[in-house]
């Protein structure tokens, strides 16, 4: 059953990219896929794009796929080591979500940070009280790892 959801949402991604992503399987391993995300141009991000490593669990939809960075990037809810802090690929996952949703609401947390439930607390910490700086910084890394 996996396989075909994954091959359905690979052919709905290729005739339909949501805005600023795109993904797909890394060689022939429909378990394993990169995506890009471009970021937007409303967020210290724009100009940079950013990779992901997406690993599906063998009972994927019922459990939610794993979404990393592979590109480093300033930020409260994303981590060093890529891990992101989102309710859909935690608790809040649904088997009607799909790659492309999930893109979607990764590539608005680079727009709207929660600084509320960080993953980084001293980059939410420097979000809170001077956004001015955080959104500097944001800006140097994108620069330096994510052109």
């Amino acid at each position: 059953m996996s396989l075909k959801r994954l091959t359905k949402e690979l052919k709905d991604l290729e005739n339909d990219p949501p805005t600023y992503c795109s993904a797909g399987p890394v060689g022939d391993d429909l378990y394993h896929w990169q995506a890009s995300i471009m970021g937007p141009p409303d967020s210290p991000f724009a100009g940079g794009v950013f990779f992901l490593s997406i690993t599906f669990p063998p009972d994927y939809p019922f459990k939610p796929p794993k979404v990393t960075f592979e590109t480093k990037i300033y930020h409260p809810n994303i981590s060093d080591n890529g891990a992101i802090c989102l309710d859909i690929l935690k608790g809040q996952w649904s088997p009607a979500l799909t790659i492309a949703k999930v893109l979607l609401s990764v590539c608005s947390l680079l727009t709207d940070a929660n600084p509320d439930d960080p993953l980084v607390p001293a980059i939410a910490n420097i979000y809170k009280t001077n956004r001015e700086q955080y959104d500097a910084t944001a800006k140097e890394w994108t620069k330096k790892f994510a052109v």
